[in-house]
């Protein structure tokens, strides 16, 4: 029996009053409904279409007939615990196994992402013996209480900074301590990492594990400069250490080059760990850790039994089998690579049209844009990012914010996204920022009068209206 639809009022009205409030919707002013989708695209109560720049959950798109198709027809054979016997479980590690490096050969399947990051931390305590952890600036690893400890992005709003976790700069080349014009800046980033074990052995304490996003997302859609990784590695084991490569966001081919962000870094690269979530099942939840035949070891060494009720359950497995399938049939690396890359280029031809761009950066579907209001300080426009946000949500497209400042424009679509979409979402930008700077030079002009007709009865409504049509709070 179909469930029955609520009007948004209704449905938007139940929401707060049973949902908690800190569960936030995207554009919370006016919240989108929706009710199907298919490929990139949202559909609403109505029947609007949406373009989704966001859903990097929906990795091969949204409902795509051969996940579902696999879905069901596992479902109506058999799911069960995943302790009993199965052959999807380990036909999809073997499959797994194949996009990684020799030496990641043993999997835990979970639930989350965060799931999956809590138990490489896990391993990397057992296999350690050690308890300090290393983080970047900015990082964000999931929701659980461990993980928060470990997610500046989190933990600084709250009950700040534990003693055993330790923060390094973001290498950040557009905005970090080091920048473009560095002559290495994958050295001196990585020597901040060192510098950083330096004073954890002062104190006394040893290096458990260096936690990074293989491209950190939260923080503002980073690319590591190459080379960072494989010497940070180095520090990191020197000092007792393993290095976590958190995939929950960028993994699966998204980058288009490679299957995995952390490949980038390198032939030569290979972490201790790899945590993968969220492109996994396409919207079902299914998550994984990847690690040596070493680390397993010394958790299974500890007598304590680990097991997952669900994860790696046949459903689970079938639809993750699915997705590889997908992904390789339909080209969906070359598609990242081509359409990523047009993407790029039209946001660049942007860039010097609007000063108000500052940078742009990415890789594959994996793609910022930063906006300032100076392009010599590197101010974050950070209302001015939120105007564009809501501006393309009028012209039916979704897409949001990151970075501290939230003044980057993020981009990481469903991986079937296409030219004709890179092209509409940088012509609707375009469209948007010439606006925008019509309106600041209209602004101009209305001061400049208004300086000399101090009667003028319009100034504080239209200077209402101008600051909140250009963004300005």
């Amino acid at each position: 029996m179909a469930l029955e639809m609520f009007r948004k009022k209704e449905t938007l009205a139940m929401r707060k009053k049973l949902i908690g409030q800190s569960c936030r919707l995207f554009y919370s002013d006016d919240p989108v409904k929706i009710v199907r989708a298919r490929g990139q695209y949202l559909y609403d109560e109505n029947g609007k279409r949406y373009l989704d720049c966001i859903s990097n959950v929906q990795h091969v798109g949204h409902c795509h007939p051969s996940i579902t198709q696999a879905a069901t027809t596992q479902m109506k054979l058999l799911n069960a615990n995943s302790r009993f016997l199965h052959d999807n479980i380990v036909q999809y590690a073997d499959r797994l196994a194949a996009t990684l490096p020799d030496k990641l050969s043993v999997f835990y399947f979970v639930n989350s992402g965060s799931e999956a990051n809590d138990l490489a931390l896990r391993l990397a305590h057992q296999y350690t013996q050690h308890e300090d952890v290393i983080v970047l600036e900015h990082a964000y690893h999931g929701h659980l209480t461990s993980l928060i400890d470990i997610s500046p992005y989190k933990f600084q709003k709250l009950t700040g900074q534990k003693e055993w976790v330790h923060v390094a700069p973001i290498p950040d080349t557009y905005r970090g301590i080091f920048r473009e014009d560095h002559p290495n800046p994958a050295q001196a980033y990585a020597d901040t990492v060192k510098d950083v074990i330096d004073k954890v052995h002062q104190k006394g304490r040893k290096v458990s594990a260096f936690f990074a996003e293989s491209l950190p997302s939260v923080a503002g859609q980073i690319l590591l400069p190459k080379g960072y990784s494989t010497k940070v590695a180095e520090y990191v084991r020197s000092a007792g250490g393993v290095f976590v490569a958190d995939e929950v966001q960028t993994g699966f081919g998204r980058v288009g080059s490679h299957f995995w962000a952390f490949q980038l870094q390198g032939d030569d690269f290979s972490p201790d760990i790899v945590t993968m979530g969220k492109p996994m099942g396409n919207g079902h939840p299914l998550s994984c850790v990847a690690t040596t035949a070493e680390i397993a070891g010394a958790f299974t060494a500890n007598g304590v039994e680990y097991f997952n009720t669900f994860g790696g359950n046949p459903v689970s497995c079938a639809i993750g089998l699915a997705v590889l399938d997908v992904i390789e049939k339909e080209d969906l690396r070359g598609n990242s690579s081509r359409v990523g890359g047009h993407l790029l280029d039209r946001l660049t031809q942007l860039q010097t049209k609007h000063p108000i761009i500052g940078d742009v950066r990415g890789v594959g579907l994996f793609v910022g844009l930063e906006m300032v209001t100076d392009k010599e300080q590197r101010t974050p426009a950070t209302d001015a990012a939120a105007q564009v946000v809501r501006r393309l949500k009028e012209d039916y497209i979704c897409v949001s914010t990151d970075g501290p400042w939230e003044n980057i424009v993020k981009f990481k679509p469903p991986m079937c996204f296409s030219m004709e979409d890179a092209d509409l979402v940088a012509d609707r930008i375009h469209h948007i920022l010439t606006e925008m700077c019509n309106l600041t030079e209209n602004l101009a002009r209305f001061l400049f009068v208004c300086l000399f007709s101090p009667g003028c009865i319009a100034w504080c409504s239209c200077q209402r209206y101008y600051r909140k049509e250009i963004g300005i709070q």
